[in-house]
């Protein structure tokens, strides 16, 4: 599944920062702009009244990462999305656990593959729930606690009682809610920083989600091979049961007032009308804000671009069963994967989040087409008449197309977090992503039938080549669509909605 070079496009999420001020995961934008005027009439007054400084104070407001400054906010925020990427070590177990231990054909991975993306499609409901229903008079951070001990929870089971399909992809499913739930919640934070910015500081500050996340999967990469090979799926499943902990304990991070008066405990379902009127309100204003075309369209655009058929299931099972590579070669090409989602993120950040949205899409579908056939090479075994074997191949085929997947992906991000008006941040946020979302599990889906239409098993192989040129062909429907976007003048101000309007026309 892995051999593909496609990111993963289930664990889409927003992230996004300010570069004055706490970039993604935060509480408020200007608090962190404060912090900056604090240090700056710190060093006037020390200046003039000979009173020393307060350097701690100045060092901490000047370290940046990607041009985001590292508020204990934002360390939160880079440190929930580091625990997506480091989530990764049980990737590979998952998919050997499957392969070997359930014998589960390349067809039923992919359809559990595309449930356990279930939790993904309802992110507007936790959005509504975060937004609306303070839990202990906190609407971010006992959201965070509790997303983290249901993580722990789904992995110590799958270390331990599951047995079976059903269950494996019950627990799969758990895990996965609780990764979209504190998506969601970090999403809202990082929105709030975004309202207002260009589309440049957008980037910056979904470099620094993204970057944090591959960092995550660069440590965990290696590893995830090595301690399967060594001591099987259930040690590796254990492992990962500890590493949504760290969601609960860097929850305390959050800088966020309790809310008087809000709801906790037992009386949390007792709220009274305060609650309903605030739900009726928010679905009014939900539906107000999607039906208007400068979200609709784009969202259309964004859902027809994920929703192509993939080929990720089969090509996982050719390389293990076919080619014979071990769990320890495939942590490798991880490596390599996670360093180039990392490498695509500078990329970005360094060199395109300036470039028209409409370009982006443009040359990073053509060039993903035409790269992604090179895996027919490795089907038909061409690379070995070029001199170059299957393992070297298979790590320069995945470093270039992940490269260029991050790349791609990460303007949708951007996108996503400008439409979103104030005081809905994490229902509309979540809502397009469970879009974007929708539309990879309707590709996986499709692929899973494409697959049992082509007779592909875990051991017959023959019509794989024509399965990755047709799915590769398939990305190219949506390029028709690209009028869907907004224009040009990506530092256009999105707080302007006639100028959104304009760009939408």
């Amino acid at each position: 599944m892995e051999m593909s070079g496609t990111v993963p496009r289930s664990s889409s999420s927003l992230r996004l920062s300010n570069e004055d001020s706490d970039p993604f995961l935060v509480s408020r934008i200007s608090a962190g702009k404060d912090d900056a005027l604090t240090t700056d009439i710190d060093l006037e007054a020390s200046s003039s009244s000979k009173v020393p400084p307060r350097k701690h104070k100045y060092r901490m407001s000047s370290i940046k990462l990607f041009g985001v400054e590292l508020s204990p906010d934002n360390v939160a925020v880079a440190m929930v999305y580091f625990v997506q990427g480091v989530l990764g070590l049980a990737r590979l177990a998952v998919n050997f656990y499957l392969k070997d231990d359930l014998h589960l054909d390349p067809a039923e991975a992919a359809v559990i593959a595309g449930l356990s993306s279930l939790p993904w499609l309802v992110k507007p409901l936790y959005g509504f729930i975060s937004d609306s229903v303070p839990l202990f008079g906190y609407r971010r951070r006992s959201y965070l606690v509790l997303s983290g001990l249901f993580g722990a929870l789904s992995w110590s089971l799958m270390a331990t009682f599951v047995d079976n399909k059903y269950s494996a992809a019950f627990c799969i499913l758990l895990g996965s809610f609780s990764v979209a739930f504190s998506d969601v919640v970090v999403d809202s934070m990082v929105v709030e920083r975004a309202r207002g910015e260009s589309q440049s500081t957008s980037g910056s500050l979904q470099s620094l989600c993204w970057g944090s996340s591959a960092f995550g999967g660069i440590v965990s990469s290696y590893f995830s091979g090595s301690l399967l090979d060594a001591y099987g799926v259930r040690f590796v499943f254990g492992v990962t049961s500890l590493l949504p902990l760290i969601t609960s304990v860097v929850a305390i991070l959050v800088k966020e007032q309790p809310m008087l008066g809000a709801a906790t405990g037992p009386n949390l379902l007792f709220s009274g009308t305060e609650f309903w009127e605030s739900s009726k309100q928010s679905i009014i204003q939900l539906w107000g804000s999607v039906r208007q075309r400068s979200v609709f369209l784009p969202t259309l655009f964004i859902f027809l671009w994920q929703a192509t058929p993939q080929s990720d299931s089969a090509m996982f099972y050719f390389t293990t069963n076919s080619l014979g590579f071990t769990p320890e070669f495939l942590g490798r090409v991880k490596l390599v994967t996670s360093v180039a989602s990392l490498l695509g993120v500078g990329i970005y950040n360094g060199f395109l989040k300036n470039v028209p949205l409409r370009k982006i899409f443009l040359a990073t579908t053509l060039l993903g087409s035409t790269l992604g056939m090179t895996q027919v090479f490795l089907v038909t075994g061409l690379n070995r008449k070029f001199g170059i074997s299957d393992e070297w191949f298979a790590i320069g085929d995945s470093l270039i197309l992940t490269v260029l997947s991050q790349a791609s992906f990460m303007p949708v991000l951007v996108l996503a977090a400008r439409l979103c008006p104030e005081g809905m941040e994490a229902t509309l946020f979540a809502t397009l992503m469970s879009v974007s979302n929708g539309g990879s599990v309707l590709g996986g889906l499709l692929g899973a039938g494409l697959t049992q239409l082509f007779g592909i098993t875990k051991d017959k192989f023959d019509n794989l080549a024509p399965l990755i040129i047709l799915c590769n062909l398939s990305s190219l429907l949506p390029l028709p669509l690209l009028g869907l976007l907004p224009r040009d003048n990506p530092d256009g101000n999105p707080d302007d909605d006639s100028d959104i309007e304009m760009k939408c026309h």
